[in-house]
């Protein structure tokens, strides 16, 4: 009897992190029915990005309000999990605080996570009033529909609840009390519990600690179906960025080859073309098109929509929002893994895909390729690379360009230039 609690805490641990590694298994799945894509060049830089964006969260405070809030929840959020480690070996051992007889300065360590337990607390506050009060226009957009927008709450509400738990269980712990350590706030609640008896106590403390740990359980595991995933993937997501100047697109080869071959004076307009086999699709109409990074950008959104709060196109009232770019992107992407799993691990052609049916040509054509969504997003994404292989797809597969841009390809062919005057007259401006 004596061991059935630890019993059930390793189910517990059992459970929660193998149904974890599960969902970790199929987002790795999903991500890599993406193209190939070689960034594992510049090592240096990439660990650079990585710690400086990712772990040092330096484009996210570029506003300082939102990011310095943020950077508080984050810090004081992965500090204070460094106490599950104990939770774990307790709950593992049937010990009880297990650390308190092995760390010299173990008041000073609990003392700490408890202020910025409050701190977190009063970060989440304010983040609850700028999303439900003051309501921030970039929250309340079309693209955030109810789940978008309760998704943000939720992962509020978690935090809440887990520091509230956290605090709860050391101010109703006699024996950690007693020890006059590591208790600045959690000092103050205690009285508050003077009227119970010890064992009523124990049953609190006992309770909150059972829900604290069944609580960051729960909420790693929602981390999958929610834009908070980004706390995860924001380190790869920012290692793999891309490093090439933002002005830079990439070439497609059978395009650039043909272009070469029409360009070279010596080269046989009529010879047989090395390459017999059916050439490659050009562009992206559907998430198996794009590379395995931009699948991985999808994911890693956090739907902060700083990108479409400093996009021309979204600011003056085009359709296109980059965020929603990205959150469509993942739909779909969630939809093709879901349809793979129900055909046992093949994908059956569902005869929808993400072009027009999740984005639409309008939204595509509204870009500006300004690059501004992917200087501003806090984790390297760059919802431009989709944009423009959706573009290349409906130029060069369906012919689909608007038609000022047909007029001034069908120039470029006819005259070598964008205009509609015969090379001869190029220079009549002159007169």
């Amino acid at each position: 009897m004596h061991y059935i609690p630890n019993l059930l805490f390793a189910i517990l641990c059992t459970v929660g992190i193998g149904f974890f590694v599960k969902n970790i298994q199929k987002l790795r799945r999903n991500i890599l029915m993406g193209k190939p894509a070689d960034r594992n060049d510049r090592s240096k830089e990439r660990w650079k990005n990585m710690f400086r964006i990712a772990l040092g969260q330096s484009k996210m405070v570029r506003r300082p309000v939102a990011g310095i809030l943020h950077l508080v929840v984050y810090i004081g959020f992965v500090i204070i999990n460094i106490e599950v480690l104990e939770i774990i070996l307790d709950g593992l051992l049937g010990t009880h605080r297990l650390f308190s007889g092995w760390i010299s300065f173990y008041g000073f360590l609990i003392g700490t996570f408890e202020i910025l337990a409050v701190l977190v607390l009063l970060a989440v506050g304010v983040f609850w009033a700028r999303r439900n009060l003051v309501k921030v226009k970039r929250f309340w957009s079309k693209e955030m529909t109810s789940w978008p927008k309760n998704d943000g709450n939720i992962i509020l509400y978690f935090e809440v609840v887990l520091m509230g738990l956290f605090l709860t269980m050391n101010a109703t712990d006699h024996s950690f009390q007693a020890m006059e350590a590591g208790n600045p706030v959690s000092q103050f609640i205690a009285p508050l519990f003077a009227s119970f008896s010890e064992t009523l106590l124990h049953l609190i403390e006992r309770t909150a600690w059972w829900l604290h740990i069944s609580g960051i359980l729960l909420f790693l595991n929602y981390l999958y179906y929610s834009k908070h995933l980004h706390i995860l993937l924001a380190f790869p997501n920012t290692f793999y960025a891309n490093l090439e100047a933002k002005g830079k697109f990439d070439n497609n080869k059978t395009v650039r080859k043909e272009v070469e071959t029409m360009m070279d004076p010596n080269a046989d307009p009529y010879a047989v073309p090395e390459e017999t086999s059916e050439p490659e699709k050009f562009g992206a109409s559907d998430v198996q098109d794009l590379s395995w990074v931009q699948l991985m950008n999808a994911y890693t959104c956090t739907e902060c929509g700083r990108c479409s709060s400093v996009c021309p196109a979204n600011q003056t009232g085009k359709e296109l929002s980059p965020r929603a770019i990205m959150m469509k992107t993942r739909d779909r992407l969630e939809e093709v893994g879901k349809n793979t799993d129900a055909n046992q691990g093949v994908f059956k052609d569902d005869g929808k895909q993400l072009l027009k049916d999740y984005i639409s040509p309008e939204e595509l054509w509204a870009c500006t390729s300004c690059n501004a969504c992917v200087e501003e997003c806090p984790v390297n994404i760059d919802p431009l690379s989709i944009i423009m292989d959706m573009r290349q797809y409906l130029v060069m597969e369906e012919s689909a360009a608007p038609q000022e841009l047909n007029a001034m390809m069908s120039n470029i062919e006819n005259n070598g230039a964008p205009w509609q005057f015969n090379q001869q007259d190029r220079l009549n401006w002159k007169e």
